[in-house]
């Protein structure tokens, strides 16, 4: 249940006027309360959420794989797409492979042995649609299956204790982050999250209602959710400690969200998952330019992320995951952009990867699916079970439903 709703139920109990309601419940907007908080889950030890910390970047409306990792050395790649080929300063990883020019930034990391590019990451039976995909990729479902919890959410019924166990820099929670029984917690801005949770309103439906009232009127769950949410708030607040976040971002909507679960990693906060998104990557028409703004944006930040970490000393014990929902279509379209299309590349950053650079070769582009898309060769489940298994220290039993060997990139 979202947050609007969980408030009307308890303003109609209280007969408010709905104006006032409204007025009073601004933290619909900056939280989203889904389904009630096990409050059983609360005697369990915070150490078997596993030590270390997951960062996912969400690259929305389906990056184009072959245009960020480019294969400079192939013919096929060039003539599918006459106008829309990236043909200068290339960044050549390998012989192979190479950096579109506005990644840059992210050379070091790859020399250093601190990123691994996985390719031709997807699922059999794709689907094109953006929101379909989305939702097969966050619930880590079959693409014929419907999940109503995503695959971090069913992390945190299992192992959490705290909605703050899992942020997402946003105001809406996603599907990801969305448990049967436990849920993450929803901010752009903590600090308007926590003024908002000490709204006297809030305060005083405690007043108001006793719990015998409560069980009468069904708003126990309600009640409660909304106790751990400002609660929540109130840990954030009190914990985040701003000033060790000295290192310079760009100034973009994506860097400030990087920033933010900076300064809350570098603040010691037991929160284990950070979930961020990029959007704009539905590039249809006139790609180029849309591109390369976008991974100017993403590399820049990253890199001033890395560093901020690094000067902390919190990267060690940070692996930040990126996915898109699907490819794009090896062939260009005639708007100079690129169709929905299958599998992708994936980055995984971090100080401790066993297999570094290029966890595999990209597929052949001669022998592509009936959509002319890139088949895909690595399931993105398993993806998810190396990082629950060997990152989080933790069973992917009941998390990944689906049979797949972790792989051996951590």
């Amino acid at each position: 249940m979202c947050a609007v709703n969980v408030f009307a139920r308890i303003s109609n109990v209280l007969n408010m006027e709905r104006r006032k309601f409204l007025k009073n419940s601004a933290l619909a907007s900056s939280l989203l309360l889904v389904p009630n908080f096990v409050k059983a889950l609360e005697t369990q030890p915070l150490n078997t959420l596993g030590y270390k910390r997951l960062v996912i970047i969400q690259l929305s409306g389906g990056n184009d794989g072959l245009n960020t990792i480019i294969p400079h050395n192939n013919e096929i790649y060039y003539n599918a797409r006459p106008r829309l080929a990236i043909t200068q300063n290339i960044i050549k990883l390998n012989d192979d492979l190479g950096f579109h020019p506005s990644m840059a930034p992210l050379r070091a990391l790859f020399d250093n042995g601190e990123m691994s590019i996985i390719n031709n990451v997807g699922y059999p039976n794709p689907v094109r649609s953006h929101f379909r995909s989305m939702d097969i990729w966050q619930t880590a479902s079959h693409a014929n299956e419907y999940l109503q919890s995503g695959w971090l959410g069913r992390y945190l019924d299992e192992h959490g204790n705290q909605p703050y166990n899992a942020i997402e820099i946003d105001n809406q929670l996603s599907l990801a982050m969305k448990g049967e029984h436990f849920n993450g917690i929803a901010t752009n801005n903590h600090n308007v999250l926590y003024k908002t949770s000490k709204n006297p309103f809030f305060k005083g439906l405690s007043d108001h209602f006793d719990d015998k009232h409560l069980s009468e009127h069904n708003l126990g769950y309600l009640y409660r959710t909304m106790i751990d949410a400002r609660s929540s708030a109130k840990y954030i607040y009190e914990n985040t400690k701003v000033s060790l976040s000295q290192q310079e971002y760009p100034q973009n909507a994506f860097a400030k969200q990087l920033k933010n679960v900076a300064q809350f990693i570098n603040s010691g906060l037991e929160t284990k998952v950070f979930y961020t998104a990029l959007s704009g990557f539905d590039t249809h028409a006139n790609q180029l330019n849309t591109q390369k703004r976008l991974l100017t944006q993403y590399s820049d930040s990253i890199s001033a992320f890395v560093k901020d970490l690094k000067r902390n000393n919190t990267f060690k014990d940070t692996l930040i995951l990126t996915f898109s929902e699907f490819g794009r279509r090896v062939k260009q379209n005639a708007a100079n952009g690129t169709d929905h299309g299958a599998a992708n590349n994936i980055f995984v950053i971090g100080k401790k990867l066993k297999k570094a650079g290029f966890y595999n070769k990209l597929a052949s582009l001669s022998d592509l699916d009936d959509n002319g898309d890139i088949k895909y060769e690595v399931d993105f489940r398993a993806v998810y079970k190396t990082i629950l298994n060997n990152w989080m220290n933790v069973s992917s039993e009941g998390i990944i439903m689906s049979k797949h060997n972790s792989l051996d990139f951590i």
